[in-house]
C-alpha cells in the first residue's frame, strides 16, 4: 500500500468507486462532448426550440434537477429510455485501450464499482473499449438510481446500501467537483480527476467555482495516481 504519507488514507480503502465519463477515460477523447451535443439535439427536438434556448434549458435543468434527463422527466414527462439510447449513440473510435489503467484498477485491494449518471449499456461499451474484462463488482447506473442523478444524496445512499459499502472505507473518483461533496460528507476519500495537463476541472458556465474543501486529492493522470496508491497490491 502507499508509502507516501499524503496517501495514507487509502491504506484502509476497500471499496473503490469510479465515475465513468471523463474519469475512467481521458477528457481529450471528446466522447462526452459527443454526448453533450446529442443531449442538446434531443432537447431541441423534444421542445421544438433553437440551440440558444436548448442551452438555456439544459443549464436550468442541470442546476435545478442535477441533469437534463431528470428535468425532462420531471417537467415534461418524457420516457427516459429513448433519451438514453439517443444521447449515448456516439462514435467510440477515438477511445483506445488503456492497459495501464486496467492493470492499476485490477490491483486495487477490495471491491471496485462504477457509479454513473449514464446507462449501464453506455458504461459497458466504454469499459470494453478501454480493455476491461469484468473487474467491477457493480455498475450502478442512472436506471438503478431510479433516474435520480448524482449529486442527489439519495443516489449515493441507494448505491452504498445496495452494495453494503461502509463510506469510511470507500474512495470516490470524479471529474465533477460538485459530485464529490456528498461522498466527502459521508466520510469517503475523494479524488478529483481533471483533464491531462490542467490544474482544475472545467465547469459549466452556470456553475459557480465551488469550494474545494471536499476534495482530498486531485490528479490529471488516473493510472499514475492509482499506481502510487497500490504499487504492489
Amino acid at each position: 500500500m502507499p508509502t507516501d504519507p499524503a496517501l495514507a488514507r487509502f491504506a484502509g480503502i476497500r471499496a473503490w468507486v469510479f465515475d465513468l465519463d471523463d474519469t475512467l477515460y481521458p477528457h481529450h477523447t471528446g466522447l462526452f462532448e459527443q454526448v453533450s451535443e446529442r443531449i442538446l439535439l434531443y432537447v431541441e427536438r423534444q421542445l421544438s426550440c433553437g440551440r440558444e434556448q436548448a442551452l438555456a434549458v439544459r443549464a436550468d435543468f442541470c442546476r435545478r434537477h442535477g441533469t437534463t434527463l431528470r428535468g425532462l422527466i420531471v417537467e415534461h414527462g418524457i420516457d427516459p429510455a429513448p433519451f438514453l439510447d439517443f444521447v449515448h449513440d456516439i462514435d467510440h473510435s477515438k477511445l483506445e485501450a488503456d492497459p495501464a489503467l486496467v492493470a492499476t484498477i485490477e490491483r486495487l485491494p477490495g471491491r471496485r464499482f462504477v457509479l454513473t449518471n449514464g446507462s449501464q449499456d453506455h458504461a459497458e461499451r466504454i469499459l470494453a473499449r478501454l480493455g476491461f474484462r469484468d473487474p467491477f463488482d457493480d455498475i450502478f447506473d442512472i436506471i438503478r438510481a431510479d433516474f435520480v442523478p448524482k449529486p442527489h444524496p439519495d443516489t449515493y445512499a441507494r448505491f452504498l446500501g445496495r452494495n453494503g459499502i461502509d463510506p469510511a472505507s470507500a474512495a470516490m473518483f470524479e471529474d465533477l467537483p460538485r459530485n464529490l461533496e456528498v461522498p466527502k460528507s459521508l466520510g469517503m476519500a475523494t479524488v478529483l480527476v481533471v483533464p491531462r495537463g490542467t490544474a482544475e476541472a472545467p465547469v459549466e458556465a452556470w456553475e459557480a467555482r465551488a469550494n474545494t474543501a471536499h476534495i482530498d486529492h486531485q490528479t490529471d493522470d488516473l493510472p499514475a495516481f492509482l499506481a502510487r496508491i497500490a504499487p504492489n497490491a
